[in-house]
């Protein structure tokens, strides 16, 4: 009665990559946060930073997590690859905020890069996964 389509392989793959990579960082920032932040180009840290960080770290962990436990569901997990774009593009506007700061400037360039690739690319698969 009813056919159920078939995801692209190729959007799938790629949401899924994101999702691991996503789990990826957010375990780094919330249980290394320290070296996480150092890695991403950040220089010294407070109790404030370290704080922010453990809630993206635990934010990019949910998201991650989530869109794996979708992954056989696909309009589930194209809804999973929007919010993650949308989220990824917040971040890189986020880090190009930074970079106007001299001790920011290098995490905010990377960020800028990172965030920007992953919500473009984060697009790109949402958009296949409608096929």
């Amino acid at each position: 009665m009813f056919r159920r389509e078939k995801s692209d392989p190729l959007g799938r793959q790629a949401v899924l990559a994101i999702a691991a990579g996503r789990i990826a960082v957010g375990a780094g920032a919330l249980f290394a946060t320290r070296p996480a932040l150092g890695a991403l180009g950040f220089g010294e840290t407070d109790s404030s930073s370290l704080a922010l960080a453990k809630l993206a770290g635990g934010r990019d962990l949910a998201l991650g997590a989530l869109t794996l436990a979708v992954r056989d569901d696909p309009a589930a997990l194209r809804a999973a690859a929007l919010a993650g774009a949308a989220l990824d593009g917040a971040d890189a506007l986020t880090f190009t905020l930074a970079i106007g700061g001299p001790e920011t400037r290098r995490a905010g360039l990377g960020g800028l890069l990172s965030g920007g690739a992953a919500a473009l690319a984060g697009i790109w698969a949402w958009r296949r996964l409608r096929r």
